[in-house]
Order: C-alpha cells, then sequence, then structure tokens
C-alpha cells in the first residue's frame, strides 16, 4: 500500500465514493492510500483461509468476504482486508460493512507490513475488531490479536497448527493448507 502525492489532502468516504480511476484505495484518517495488487503467493493465503472459513459458515448467519470488499470504519477511514467475517448482517448494505468486522484477517507484504501490524491494527481494536489476524507468509505464522474489554490479548501459531478462530466456535483454520500453498511459489516478496 503506498500513500498518494496527495497525502496532504483531507479525503473523506464520500470523496473516495468519486475517484474513478480504475486503482483500488484505502483511506485512514482521511488520508488515501493506493492499493498494490497482491502476489500470487498472497491470494494463495487468502484464498485458503476464505476457503475454510466459508466451508465452516455455510448454513450459518455469519458470511465471510475477501478483497477487495470495503469495511467503513468511520467517515474517513475504510478499509478492504483480505478475509473478513461479518456476523451482524445490519452492518451490511449490499455494497460494504459499515462499522466493524467480527473476524479480520490481513497477509502481509513489504508494501502493507508497517500498515497492517501499526496503523490497522490500532484502528481495528479502536473500533472494536473481535478477532484480528496478521499473517506472514515470510514466517509462516499467524498471530491472533482477540478483543478482551479494550485490548487484545495475542496468541501466536506456526505452519504445523490449527488455529482456533476464536469469535466463531469451532472454527479452526488448518495453517499446513494455508502455508502449503505457497511450497511451490516462491515468497518473494515485492523486490
Amino acid at each position: 500500500m503506498q500513500n498518494t502525492a496527495e497525502q496532504e489532502q483531507y479525503y473523506t468516504y464520500d470523496d473516495l465514493l468519486a475517484i474513478d480511476d480504475g486503482n483500488q484505495y484505502e483511506l485512514h484518517n482521511g488520508r488515501l492510500f493506493m492499493m498494490a495488487g497482491p502476489l500470487q503467493f498472497h491470494s494463495e493465503i487468502s484464498g485458503e483461509i476464505f476457503r475454510q472459513t466459508a466451508n465452516y459458515l455455510l448454513g450459518k448467519p455469519c458470511k465471510v468476504f475477501h478483497a477487495p470488499f470495503d469495511v467503513r470504519l468511520s467517515e474517513d477511514t475504510l478499509y478492504q482486508p483480505d478475509v473478513l467475517v461479518v456476523c451482524d448482517q445490519s452492518k451490511l448494505n449490499g455494497k460494504r460493512c459499515n462499522g466493524a468486522p467480527d473476524f479480520i484477517v490481513e497477509v502481509l507484504s513489504d508494501s502493507t507490513s508497517w500498515n497492517d501490524r501499526i496503523m490497522k491494527f490500532n484502528d481495528y481494536l479502536r473500533a472494536g475488531v473481535r478477532e484480528y489476524w496478521i499473517v506472514d507468509p515470510k514466517d509462516k505464522t499467524v498471530s491472533a490479536f482477540r478483543l478482551i474489554d479494550t485490548i487484545y490479548a495475542a496468541s501466536a501459531y506456526s505452519e504445523a497448527d490449527k488455529a482456533p478462530v476464536q469469535v466463531l466456535d469451532g472454527l479452526e483454520i488448518d495453517l499446513s493448507l494455508v502455508f502449503g500453498q505457497t511450497e511451490n511459489t516462491a515468497v518473494q516478496i515485492e523486490p
């Protein structure tokens, strides 16, 4: 994710909707960020997490989505998480999620690492995202953060683990399948 040249200008959600240049953007506290397209390993990892989550949610009221799907946290903050689950249907309007999803997954790349670990972490915490995962393809690990009162409690998982999604009782993501997708794909994060 790269900050655009217009970083000094303040943008709102309505301003973002008016941009029609074929690019994908996220909005953080009024600052516009252009999204780079995901690399193969990134798509494979997020796709496997999405697949396992979607299979678990069949016949259940919660809905799973993948990027690009907008999550509007406030008038000046909008993200497109790699994977998200929304259980409160009133937050969905057919175009986006308005408010905090229950579960969000972000897959790191060199260009998004700081944003995912710091900026989005804090925004998701403030917004009340109940569980936030940061997936590190280089180390083949998942850092899982579960909201308890006003702080995130952290858990760590490696590629051999089945990582429980705490907010979706009974769902465990088989990380050997998630990271096994990258075995034949060099995990070379953006040159």
